[in-house]
């Protein structure tokens, strides 16, 4: 009888070294590489935030110029969006997912490391512009005319738009491969609606990354055509719409801000129920107001366009869909409530980011239907009421929801604990250091604060907001510190987990922490919803001794040489001539056609 771990060792790739991460086609560990960019260019994306609010803390200040100050502000929205937000949810949906529906790895696991590298090499290309002195510097929504070469002619606005051109064909990539596994490699007798709420907000949240990102493309394309080969799409004395891109940005732009929150809502979904110690309130609600949000959040772009004179027809139908959209939010606002409601609530860290979300998010909200409302809008667009706005929804709902999956999700993924006690002071922290931060905003905006201007009069008596919100930066900023300090101490010498030491219910616990390469020595079969509550004797987590091989994909190193080759690809455009782009293409297609003939697993 052999055992699976041994047959994994001659089906697939070895267990260590560099070379073994960067030809692996394992879907745990693509994970841990997409969670450990994210957070790194999530400190590059605070350092720069950081240096904004110095320069803000005081009036009429010049720590920054405005040439600097411009490209932080730039560069920061489009890191922490595209280079953390958006990967790091990734990065989840790469570890937790197949194990959720009990699958062996992703349905394209080649194509999953293509997206990595594609996602690490845009990532690089787009910070590299700092080595040039030509960071990105219109803001990360990128307005014609401002992006035309008339009024931004270095290289600042052609590396933003050829790095976002490169991180799309990651994020399609990834969202094609994660539709395909949800639909097809689910465990038997996981029917959709057995799903767990983070798979669920997976599977939606896909449909939008491979619809929303293409019409960014478009746009992007455009862009790149003006700037690099003389069209004139966005230049209006030549016969272009500038308002074009504003129509395309937030065509792609509100659905992103769902492909944001919606896997953030699966995560608390499945983190509320575990330490309340009863099934989700209303499952099949939470899971079709997530569907209703995504299909809603395509009628709601152009609330970001009253201000552009879109006329009273235009702005009623999309002030009407954007209080629309507030409905199947406030229904998962009020089933969360009702799971909370009489459990046998355990105050976790995971718990209390989970909890956290839930007021923070919903003054987000608040405040959005605030924008929904074209004459409040008219007096809010471009000031700091916009920026609270914006950042009580990421901060409050996004970045909590991902703080609450990773001490969730940490046992899982190395076998050790998060500190409890380091982990409750990130998250007072950071509560404080959020609210500090932007609530503040809110009254700086209504009494005329600007949005990306980087200084003020000291007449406009802004100063004390200002400064409240520099402090509240700061100790957001040491509350990331303490994370990140948990996260090396517990890595070295964390408490040990066992398989499911929250006593959790979904299919993910039911396996080793951390699970092996192979996740299930026998796919699991599933018959209820909460299968690990329902049936526990269904499941053992020790139990990897298989009488048959387990075939696993075999390494490769050609996803990461095609990834040089589609960045050098886009790359070259910057070159403004119409053959260099050729060696690019060249270069991938050798290495699709090596890749198209290489083994697809080794026995």
């Amino acid at each position: 009888m052999a055992t699976a771990e041994a047959t994994i060792r001659t089906a697939a790739e070895p267990k260590s070294g560099i070379w073994s991460w960067i030809t692996t086609v394992d879907h745990k560990r693509i994970g841990i590489m997409y969670g450990v960019t994210a957070l790194a260019f999530f400190l590059i994306g605070g350092i720069e935030a950081l240096l904004i609010r110095i320069q803000l803390a005081k009036p009429e200040n010049d720590f920054l110029s405005a040439e600097v100050y411009n490209q932080m502000f730039t560069m920061h929205g489009t890191t922490m969006i595209f280079l953390f937000a958006m990967p790091i949810f990734v990065a989840l949906f790469n570890y937790i997912v197949p194990l959720q529906i009990g699958a062996r790895d992703v349905a394209f696991p080649r194509l999953n490391a293509l997206s990595y590298w594609i996602f690490l090499l845009g990532g690089l290309f787009l910070n590299a512009s700092f080595l040039f002195g030509a960071a990105p510097n219109a803001g990360w929504f990128g307005y014609a005319p401002l992006t035309s070469t008339t009024y931004s002619p270095g290289l600042n606005i052609d590396f933003w738009a050829v790095g976002l051109q490169i991180l799309g064909v990651s994020s399609i990539m990834g969202g094609v491969n994660f539709i395909t596994t949800i639909i097809n490699l689910r465990a038997p007798g996981m029917t959709l609606m057995r799903m767990p709420l983070f798979t669920w907000m997976t599977f939606v949240t896909s449909f939008l990354l491979i619809t929303a990102l293409p019409v960014l493309a478009v746009g992007l394309f455009f862009l790149s055509f003006d700037r690099f080969y003389g069209t004139n799409f966005y230049v209006a004395n030549a016969g272009g719409e500038p308002i074009l891109w504003q129509h395309l940005f937030w065509i792609f732009g509100h659905p992103e801000v769902y492909i944001l929150i919606l896997p953030a809502f699966g995560i608390i979904s499945d983190v509320l129920p575990t330490f309340a110690r009863k099934p989700l309130f209303g499952y099949a609600l939470v899971v079709y107001s997530g569907v209703l949000i995504a299909f809603i959040s395509w009628g709601v772009w152009a609330h970001h366009m009253f201000a552009t004179g879109l006329g009273p027809i235009a702005d009623s139908f999309f002030a009407i869909t954007t209080m629309i959209v507030g409905i199947p939010t406030g229904v998962k606002i009020f089933n969360w409530l009702a799971t909370l409601w009489g459990g046998k609530i355990k105050f976790t860290t995971a718990m209390l980011f989970a909890i956290g979300l839930i007021p923070l998010f919903t003054m987000g909200g608040v405040s959005g239907m605030h924008h929904a409302s074209p004459p409040a809008d008219l007096q809010q667009t471009d000031t700091y009421y916009v920026v609270a706005h914006f950042h009580y929804v990421i901060l409050g709902g996004v970045a909590m929801g991902i703080f609450s999956g990773i001490y969730y999700w940490f046992p899982k993924i190395t076998g050790k604990f998060l500190d409890e006690t380091l982990g409750k002071w990130h998250f007072w922290l950071f509560v404080i250091g959020v609210n500090l931060t932007f609530f503040p905003m809110h009254f700086a905006g209504l009494l005329g604060m600007p949005r990306r201007t980087f200084t003020y009069s000291a007449e406009l008596n802004l100063q004390t907001y200002n400064m409240i919100e520099t402090i509240g930066g700061f100790v957001t900023a040491i509350a990331t510190l303490v994370f990140i300090w948990n996260v090396v101490r517990s890595l070295r010498k964390g408490e040990a987990a066992g398989a499911n030491p929250w006593g959790a219910h979904t299919l993910e616990w039911a396996t080793t922490s951390p699970p092996p390469e192979y996740n299930f020595a026998e796919l699991p079969e599933i018959r209820s919803r909460e299968p690990l509550w329902d049936h526990p004797e269904d499941y053992d987590a020790q139990a990897q001794i298989v009488t048959h091989e387990i075939h696993m994909p075999s390494p490769s190193f050609w996803p990461l040489l095609t990834a040089i080759g589609v960045t050098v690809t886009f790359g070259l455009m910057m070159t403004k001539l119409w053959w260099p782009p050729l060696i690019g293409l060249a270069w991938t297609a050798i290495a699709v056609m090596n890749w198209a003939y290489e083994p697809a697993s080794k026995h």
